[in-house]
């Protein structure tokens, strides 16, 4: 699972679309939860694009498990911006859902080792 999400999040982060299409499987679902609404994305190519354009905005991105799955957890200014949970299946991503409701998040904690650190 873990060999999948990383391989997806570098692709991303390295606006790969190639080689996000091989981490994704082409039925590929993405549900992403927000304050009012839930959006659906599906197909590989749809997935892809957006993580690209999520990647570039989202500076900070940490591997955590959610519920046995691989994860991610994204984290802005110290707080969770969002939580992801990867649904993968012969070493291919076939669910995504993404929680980035702030009300549902308030009780993610930011784990200590996931912290980082300054000299101030």
């Amino acid at each position: 699972q873990r060999a999948a999400v990383d391989a997806f999040q570098s692709a991303a982060r390295a606006g790969d679309f190639e080689a996000l299409l091989q981490v994704l499987d082409p039925d590929v679902v993405l549900r992403s939860a927000g304050v009012d609404a839930v959006s659906i994305v599906r197909g590989a190519a749809a997935v892809a694009s957006g993580a690209v354009a999520f990647q570039r905005i989202a500076v900070d991105s940490r591997p955590v498990l959610v519920d046995g799955v691989a994860g991610a957890l994204v984290v802005v200014d110290g707080k969770v911006s969002s939580l992801a949970a990867f649904t993968v299946v012969d070493g291919r991503i076939v669910e995504i859902d993404i929680v980035n409701d702030p009300e549902r998040l308030r009780g993610v904690v930011v784990p200590a080792e996931a912290v980082e650190q300054t000299d101030d």
